[in-house]
């Protein structure tokens, strides 16, 4: 048996699919270097067994990433990555990653609920990264 090295937790209550999950948890690994090239993603039967979602969620979200080009299932063999998401400053082990750590735990620390967090996240991502339509907005 391989060591799993991503393991998938679906969260019901959000609004995100099953499938949508399992694609943004694998890019996700990539980028952050957890997931490199040659390792092997767990079956679709370890993801139903870990998860209880249906096993064509998982056949799905595999073959969008694989069409992307980031993974390619061999039959009889499974399912491995081909390509990586990392960059050098992305990596779990990156300066900027340590210092996201370290502001998160001062926000966590002063009181804050992940909530609370992932929307001072959220806005200062959106004034840095404006969608096409707010930039346009913005100008106008």
């Amino acid at each position: 048996m391989v060591d799993v090295i991503v393991e998938y937790l679906i969260d019901r209550r959000g609004g995100l699919s099953p499938y949508l999950q399992i694609i943004e948890q694998t890019k996700r690994a990539l980028r952050l270097g957890v997931l490199q090239p040659g390792d092997q993603l767990p079956t679709a039967r370890e993801v139903v067994e870990a998860t209880a979602i249906n096993p064509n969620t998982v056949l799905k979200a595999y073959r969008e990433l694989e069409r992307e080009g980031l993974i390619e299932s061999r039959r009889g063999v499974g399912t491995f990555v081909r390509r990586s998401l990392a960059k050098p400053q992305t990596v779990d082990d990156s300066a900027l990653h340590a210092d996201l750590t370290a502001w998160i735990a001062r926000a966590r620390d002063i009181g804050l609920e992940r909530e609370d967090i992932a929307a001072l996240v959220d806005t200062a991502l959106d004034r840095a990264y404006p969608t096409s339509t707010e930039a346009t907005e913005e100008s106008g």
